[in-house]
């Protein structure tokens, strides 16, 4: 279950570190409202992941999925370069990903 929450709480980071762009410098109401939900609810399941999961493996993964989720994001929809070797960088995150998962 840990490993769920973690997950869950990388997709969140995801919604706030994207939801930051919307907010216009926390000056829109709803984008601002929305994203600081989620960083609350990013960080109470990166919490609860805590309780069985090793600090440094949760924390890696967490922002992980984060960096990785925030990325694509900025290129799908905000337009930011999708280069060979920004994308060759994305998918050398997640085989990070995939080797802490392992080897925890």
């Amino acid at each position: 279950m840990s490993w769920t929450f973690l997950f869950l709480a990388g997709l969140f980071e995801i919604g706030w570190a994207i939801g930051l762009k919307y907010t216009d410098g926390f000056s829109k109401p709803l984008p601002t409202i929305l994203t600081v939900a989620s960083m609350i609810v990013s960080l109470g399941l990166l919490g609860l992941a805590l309780k069985a999961l090793p600090v440094g493996t949760a924390y890696a993964v967490w922002t992980g999925i984060g960096t990785v989720g925030t990325a694509l994001l900025g290129i799908w929809l905000l337009g930011e370069p999708a280069t060979a070797i920004r994308l060759g960088c994305i998918a050398l995150i997640v085989c990070g990903i995939m080797g802490l998962k392992l080897a925890a």
